[in-house]
């Protein structure tokens, strides 16, 4: 059975970090593409990151986390991470990991099959 659970999730203040963690079960996080979503109060689901099945590692950041945003994955724990530095207000959201066909730049929530029940991060001052 394929489960997902997201943690991690806070209150932080503007600037701070966050590293969130995705823990899978039911098959190993190396086989398949991992993303990382956020959906804001009133808004639409966004894709924040994804990393790509297999050895190569391969991974995509939404334009508005790039520089400051890593997508890991460590299979001996079978979990993968997301960590954001340099927090913003706008960074505040539900954020959730899901499986999916694709890690491509455009991180669709549509090409994703199986999803966490999210965690809530808050940026404020």
């Amino acid at each position: 059975q394929v489960k997902l659970v997201e943690s991690g999730g806070g209150l932080v203040q503007p600037g701070g970090s966050l590293k969130l963690s995705c823990a899978a079960s039911g098959f190993p996080v190396d086989y398949t593409n991992i993303g990382w979503f956020r959906q804001a109060p009133g808004k639409e689901r966004e894709g924040v990151a994804c990393i790509g099945r297999g050895t190569e590692d391969i991974t995509h950041y939404r334009e508005s986390v790039k520089g400051r945003s890593t997508i890991s994955r460590d299979k001996a724990k079978n979990t993968v991470y997301l960590q954001i530095d340099n927090l913003k207000t706008e960074d505040t959201a539900v954020y959730y990991c899901a499986t999916g066909h694709f890690c491509a730049p455009a991180i669709l929530s549509a090409t994703y099959t199986y999803w966490g029940q999210g965690t809530q991060v808050t940026v404020s001052s």
